[in-house]
């Protein structure tokens, strides 16, 4: 178990910000201090539990030498014996090094793989299934860039997302995603198999990284669309390169001024997301076994849609409820996955 040394330590850090907060820290000190204090909270609320039981247990066991209370004591002691290690094991896992991304905001990319049509479609439907997800956790999902087909599916789409620990449920999407059904556009009734490309990425925070007003070129030029009234007539969107990486950014909003905050908030997060890929690649050999790793080159996912299957190939989890999945319902997955991840990171640390 935890040192008692180590959950002292967190416990009086967790007083101290709380007392900070409370005489009012100034300015930025008190949103730094706000963080980690949400970050602590359920890491003490757990000490405090553990700790609950475990005195509750020494009292039981004490009063099994008094002859008036040993019946009451012989009914209490093998509940909180049952209830201990639950409560060990939820501690570990709140004591587990959290990544400082996780409660950040995200940006969502998808784009089509092979499949043509039809894999633009998908790309479209796992847009929305994202979205319907968003909106079941009081997320908001704001459509950054979007390139639509003539079909209706989807050739790039660029989102951001907000809301509380975004990043931490939403990484372990990144990778490729696996459709096998018939496409409307397929008279003879075969089912096919395409795929689409997810990434999630944290945003990028302005200390986390510096840009060099000479290493981006800017250009301006007019929005394309599938027509009507959304596209512009006039030169508001903003293409940025960075020459550096040779990463390229758009945005199409009808303001200029908004689409080069935009993209350069983009290019910021791509910018972040390869120094913590780097890291990442530091400090693991094999990045593909890690759940969440973020490998956007490998197959995570198959929905199978005649047999209403969708399997995770990370953690072997298969659910027949497809349609679900499809209108947001992802909470059961990504569960299973953080606890996979949680499980991993346990066993890394040892007894």
């Amino acid at each position: 178990m935890v040192p008692e040394e180590r959950l002292e330590q967190i416990t009086q850090r967790f007083q101290y910000l709380e007392a900070a907060m409370a005489d009012g820290a100034s300015g930025g000190d008190i949103a730094e201090l706000a963080r980690e204090y949400a970050e602590l909270k359920p890491v003490v609320e757990q000490i405090a539990e553990w700790r609950g039981l475990q005195a509750d247990m020494a009292e039981a066991e004490a009063m099994l030498d008094d002859p008036d209370m040993k019946e009451l004591a012989e009914e209490e002691l093998p509940i909180l014996r049952d209830r201990l290690p639950e409560a060990e094991s939820a501690l570990q896992i709140a004591l587990l090094p959290r990544d400082k991304a996780d409660g950040r905001p995200a940006m969502l990319e998808i784009r089509p793989g092979t499949g043509g049509d039809e894999a633009a479609l998908f790309a479209g439907d796992l847009l929305r299934m994202y979205q319907r997800f968003a909106e079941s956790q009081g997320w908001k999902l704001e459509i950054i860039e979007e390139q639509a087909t003539e079909l209706g599916g989807i050739k790039e789409v660029v989102a951001r997302v907000a809301g509380d620990d975004v990043f931490a449920r939403l990484k372990y999407e990144s990778g490729v995603h696996r459709v096998q059904r018939v496409p409307t556009t397929e008279s003879g009734g075969r089912i096919h198999t395409s795929a689409a490309t997810v990434a999630v990425l944290p945003e990028a925070e302005d200390v986390d990284i510096q840009i060099d007003p000479n290493d981006i070129r800017i250009d301006t030029m007019r929005s394309s669309g599938a027509g009507g009234q959304h596209v512009n007539t006039t030169d508001s969107a903003v293409r940025i390169t960075h020459t550096p990486s040779g990463i390229v950014v758009t945005s199409s909003e009808k303001s200029q001024h908004r689409n080069r905050e935009i993209a350069m908030q983009v290019l910021k997060t791509r910018l972040f997301d390869l120094e913590r890929q780097k890291v990442a690649d530091a400090r693991a050999s094999d990045r593909a076994s890690q759940v969440g790793s973020g490998d956007r080159s490998e197959r995570i996912r198959t929905y199978n849609f005649p047999q209403g299957r969708m399997t995770d190939h990370r953690i072997n989890l298969t659910l027949y409820k497809l349609d679900q999945v499809m209108q947001g319902d992802l909470s059961d997955i990504i569960d299973a996955l953080t606890a996979d991840d949680q499980a991993r990171k346990l066993a890394e640390m040892g007894p």
